[in-house]
C-alpha cells in the first residue's frame, strides 16, 4: 500500500474571503485521487498543515519519524515548494531503504487551475516505480534529491547541474 504524507504547502491552501488570505483547514488529497480515478491502494497521514517557507529541521525531523514509522517502502509526502529540495536532502540522510516522493503545487488545488493535480500523479507512479531513494516529482520532471532545486524566477524545478 503507498503511504501519502501531507505537510501543508501551497497544494492545500485555500483562499480565505473574510480575511482575504490563504489558510489551511484540510487538505485534498482525497478529492484529487478520486477525481483521477486513482485505483491504488493508499492511506492518508495528515501529519502537519505548514507553509514550507517556515518550516524548519524540527519539522523536516517529525517528517522523518513518519516516514520511518510507516511499513509502506512506497511514501509520497505533499510539500511546499519552497524548501521541497531541502526536505528532500535532509530525508536522504535519515530515510534509507524506502522510495520516498516529494511533490506539491505552485497554484492551490482549490483554484481550479492547479498544477498539484499533475505532480501528485506523477508522484504516485513515481514511488511505485523508483528503487530506494528520496525524490522530487514536479514538473513533468523526477529529480532525485541531491540534484534539485526550485527556480524562483521561473517558477519550476530544474537540476542542480
Amino acid at each position: 500500500m503507498l503511504s501519502i504524507i501531507v505537510t501543508g504547502g501551497t497544494f492545500d491552501k485555500e483562499y480565505d474571503e473574510n480575511r482575504g488570505v490563504l489558510r489551511f483547514r484540510t487538505t485534498h488529497i482525497h478529492d484529487v485521487l478520486r477525481d483521477g480515478r486513482c485505483r491504488v491502494r493508499y492511506s492518508v497521514r495528515e501529519l502537519m498543515m505548514v507553509d514550507s517557507s517556515v518550516m524548519t529541521d524540527a519539522h523536516r525531523e517529525e517528517v522523518a519519524c513518519a516516514v520511518r514509522e510507516t511499513e509502506s517502502r512506497q511514501i509520497v509526502i505533499t510539500h511546499g515548494t519552497d524548501t521541497m529540495a531541502e526536505t528532500a536532502r535532509y530525508l536522504e540522510v535519515e530515510v534509507p531503504q524506502k522510495t520516498v516522493v516529494l511533490t506539491g503545487a505552485m497554484v492551490p488545488y482549490t483554484f481550479g487551475s492547479s498544477d498539484g493535480t499533475f505532480n501528485l500523479g506523477a508522484a504516485v507512479v513515481a514511488a511505485q516505480a523508483l528503487p530506494p531513494g528520496v525524490y522530487v516529482a514536479m514538473n513533468g520532471r523526477v529529480f532525485t534529491a541531491d540534484n534539485v532545486r526550485k527556480n524562483r524566477e521561473l517558477g519550476e524545478f530544474e537540476t542542480l547541474r
